[in-house]
């Protein structure tokens, strides 16, 4: 029937014959897709004040796009999320190596994604749906045979909430995000992401070394470009004369989440605002640098298209023992929830 959406459509067709694909969930005045391959947001519709919709985050027309795109668009990332130094860490007093995939470091538990693989639909209501995933002992390098969930749910008072589930047999790491990218204009205006007014109450960050590995600093962002304290356009300083920003194309940086809600992203011209509330001792805010690839009904996402504001724990934290550990211990379950509350 015309106007009416279907809550499961294909996705396309794996290599191996496996079916993807796409589900839609609503509520709150909002309406998301979010497909099974990598457990990814495909799609999130949110109204402007005249009740005119535009899908806000970046993403593929397929699953293919999400396979061979190198941003991450949308992306669940575990069971580490952000990067480790050496690709190696250590737990109960025993070494474990990653494979590096960034360097001689590793970046997102890659290269063999969370986000490259075919999840299992646990669940699919009219507003929410549930995905799940199986890591063996020993996957990307992590110990423990793991059980993963991940749901997005649409809430009223136009909540988008993220919830990560995670149970394993062995002490391991879990520390889970999502990685959309926001262009509050619509995911189309390419060009108006560093428009957009953004707002992080934290009051330190972590600098990062060339290689992007944090140098184990809490840097003051006051009489920084990095104070975003006060509400300011996020083009604004992103090309200061300041070593941070110079070593990471602009900003990509961890922010301490220090209140609720830890961030705040605006859109003037909409009228569009997200909050972002997190259990999450960190947000990593990346302006979408690097971002250069194919997106949706043909838009191309070049440099700064939009921006991530990915909630997790402190990157390379398990070579920081000061900084809270993102380690679940065995048979222990790790929950974990971030919110994006919009309003119009």
């Amino acid at each position: 029937m015309k106007g009416v959406i279907s809550m499961k459509e294909s996705f396309g067709v794996l290599p191996s014959g496996e079916q993807v694909s796409l589900y839609t969930i609503s509520g709150g005045g909002l309406t998301a897709a979010v497909t099974d391959y990598g457990a990814a947001l495909v799609r999130l519709l949110v109204p402007d004040a005249a009740g005119n919709l535009a899908d806000v985050v970046l993403g593929h027309d397929s699953w293919e796009g999400y396979r061979s795109g190198g941003g991450c668009l949308g992306a669940t990332v575990g069971r580490n999320a952000n990067r480790l130094k050496q690709a190696t860490f250590a737990l109960g007093g025993k070494a474990y190596a990653m494979t590096p995939n960034e360097g001689k470091n590793n970046l997102h538990s890659g290269p063999d994604f969370f986000f490259h693989r075919l999840w299992q639909v646990a669940s699919h209501t009219d507003s929410a749906i549930t995905l799940s995933l199986f890591s063996p002992h020993g996957d990307q390098g992590f110990p423990g045979n793991a059980e993963i969930q991940v749901t997005y749910s649409l809430e009223p008072g136009g909540a988008l909430r993220i919830s990560y589930q995670a149970v394993s047999d062995r002490d391991t790491v879990f520390n889970f995000t999502n990685h959309s990218y926001f262009n509050l204009a619509g995911h189309e205006k390419t060009d108006t992401a560093m428009n957009q007014v953004l707002t992080i109450p934290g009051r330190f960050f972590n600098p990062d070394d060339a290689e992007n590995i944090p140098t184990g600093e809490l840097r003051p962002v006051a009489g920084t470009p990095m104070d975003f304290r006060s509400p300011k356009p996020i083009g604004r300083d992103i090309e200061a004369d300041y070593e941070p920003l110079h070593l990471q194309g602009g900003y990509d940086h961890n922010w301490e989440v220090f209140c609720d809600p830890c961030a705040v992203l605006s859109d003037p011209i909409s009228g569009r605002t997200m909050a972002v509330s997190t259990d999450c001792p960190g947000i990593q805010f990346y302006a979408g640098n690097f971002l250069d690839e194919p997106g949706k009904n043909g838009v191309y996402y070049g440099k700064r298209s939009g921006v991530a504001l990915e909630t997790q724990f402190y990157p390379d934290a398990l070579h920081h023992p000061q900084w809270p550990q993102p380690v679940t211990k065995a048979g222990e379950t790790y929950r974990s929830e971030t919110v994006y509350r919009f309003t119009w």
